[in-house]
């Protein structure tokens, strides 16, 4: 098995790949492959591609990654992971997007596997939090094996500020996944001001951690600047949500309509130069259209590949 940190081999940086949506070492995929409106578009996949075997196998054919969403509401299963390491081609890799407990958002117990739920208290006990953190790894042991994770997405939630307390807990996430690719998405706008930027890069970097770009509404409070960087000569990761502004932070908003938003090809050419940058300092690079609403996101990662090769 290899490291993480020492694979894949360097690719000349934006050279146009087998795959469509693969620019030498630049990865264009979506965070979803099965999202509702997305499957009831009827837009991207044939009427014969009905199960998830298919779909699956039908989306690897035109997009060299993907991002699992479905972790980050319940814990993986082994076999899922077996799954899907089998039905996608080789050099295909996955995001998988760490379970709600282990980035400090509300858990549902409903989710959690039925042993853990009936030992659930009021407040989970170290034991029981630990075990969460062992059954999250061990299930994605297929994808490792198979070279298939691309990366763990920790995205923390806008409550978690820029402290010591968060940095002591980034730590510990380093230290409880030594052996897979972390990537950390700030939800949080103070982590990445201007005078913030250099050192949580800095403190990303020293601690192992792959800093998420990220292209996102922009005057909000919450609003994380589009700032392209790389903590990692291994892996950069970039994720695209969208810029609907007046849904960003409106409270009761469904992440559909969160992230409903068709980008233009002006604005995802703004993105061309900064991720030939990243492709320079990372081995790999991982862009993931996250605006999954119909055909949004297939289309404008069809659009940023076609960018991306043209330039």
């Amino acid at each position: 098995m290899s490291d993480w940190r020492t694979a894949p081999p360097p690719l000349p940086a934006l050279c146009r790949g087998p795959e469509p949506a693969r620019i030498g070492n630049v990865l264009v995929g979506t965070a979803s492959w099965t999202e509702k409106t997305l499957l009831a578009s009827r837009a991207f996949y044939p009427p014969s591609v009905t199960t998830a075997e298919q779909r699956l196998r039908y989306y690897a054919r035109h997009f060299p990654v993907v991002e699992v969403d479905a972790t980050y509401y319940a814990l993986p299963s082994l076999e899922n992971a077996r799954r899907w390491a089998e039905r996608t081609p080789p050099d295909f890799v996955f995001g998988v997007k760490a379970y709600a407990a282990l980035t400090l958002h509300p858990i549902e117990p409903l989710r959690l596997d039925k042993d853990l739920r009936q030992a659930m208290p009021e407040k989970m006990p170290s034991p029981l939090v630990d075990e969460i953190w062992r059954r999250f790894a061990t299930a994605l042991a297929p994808l490792v094996t198979a070279g298939k994770l691309g990366y763990v997405l920790f995205q923390m939630p806008r409550w978690f500020v820029p402290n010591r307390e968060s940095d002591a807990y980034l730590e510990r996430v380093a230290e409880r996944l030594p052996e897979l690719p972390v990537a950390v998405e700030f939800r949080q706008a103070g982590w990445m001001t201007e005078r913030r930027t250099p050192r949580t890069l800095d403190f990303l970097r020293r601690t192992g951690l792959v800093y998420v770009s990220v292209d996102e509404p922009q005057g909000t409070a919450g609003s994380v600047p589009p700032v392209a960087a790389a903590t990692s000569e291994a892996l950069s990761v970039i994720r695209f949500h969208g810029r609907r502004v007046e849904t960003w932070t409106r409270p009761g908003v469904s992440s559909t309509e969160r992230f409903r938003y068709l980008y233009r090809p002006e604005e995802l050419g703004e993105w061309v130069g900064r991720i030939r940058d990243l492709a320079g300092q990372s081995r790999r690079v991982c862009t993931l259209m996250n605006n999954c609403y119909r055909h949004y996101g297939v289309e404008n990662a069809k659009d940023l590949a076609g960018l991306l090769a043209a330039a």
